[in-house]
């Protein structure tokens, strides 16, 4: 008979992360992927997000199922953005002026490979507000608590970050669409 000697012999991973992993992993970068368009980020949120379910199963918490995990992925990207954000707020003053306006009735038609590359050259503050109210169409309420604000003080950070979007967008206007100013 061998002996392992003094090595210590790591207790085999629970069954239960690792029998959804295989089927999981994909849908949760996919969900990050699809929200902050960068790939080494939603790369290292995504394993952040296994870590936890990893945890919370070493803690004998709640089961791990796909929705747990892609709700821990919102909770990881919402955490990253709140950083992000508190880092560009430590860096830059605040633009004072909030638009008094009522309802935007912004009806055109968005390409959505363009809306993307434009959401990711917004701040933090207005990437995570937009994501998770039009993306995720989360109720306004339930953006104000994942982001940690009031709901006026979320109200008022969507309507500047839509018309920050509107401002990129329209910035950012392919010269090659026909119709462009001569």
């Amino acid at each position: 008979m061998g002996s392992q000697g003094s090595r210590a012999v790591e207790p085999p991973p629970d069954p239960g992360l690792l029998s959804i992993y295989d089927r999981a992993l994909p849908e949760v970068y996919g969900y990050l992927l699809a929200r902050c368009s960068q790939r080494a980020l939603a790369e290292d949120l995504t394993a952040e997000t296994f870590l936890a379910a990893v945890r919370a199963e070493a803690d004998g918490g709640t089961p791990t199922t796909v929705p747990w995990l892609i709700g821990t992925a919102r909770h990881k990207l919402v955490d990253h953005w709140r950083r992000r954000e508190r880092e560009e707020r430590g860096l830059r003053l605040l633009d004072g002026g909030i638009e008094a306006g009522a309802e935007d009735p912004w009806d055109a038609e968005l390409d959505a490979l363009r809306a993307a590359e434009v959401l990711d050259h917004l701040s933090p503050a207005h990437r995570s507000a937009l994501t998770l109210r039009y993306l995720d169409d989360l109720p306004v309420p339930q953006v104000a608590a994942l982001l940690g604000r009031t709901l006026h003080a979320t109200e008022a950070l969507l309507v500047r970050a839509r018309g920050a979007f509107r401002r990129q967008y329209e910035s950012t206007a392919s010269p090659e669409l026909p119709g462009g100013a001569s």
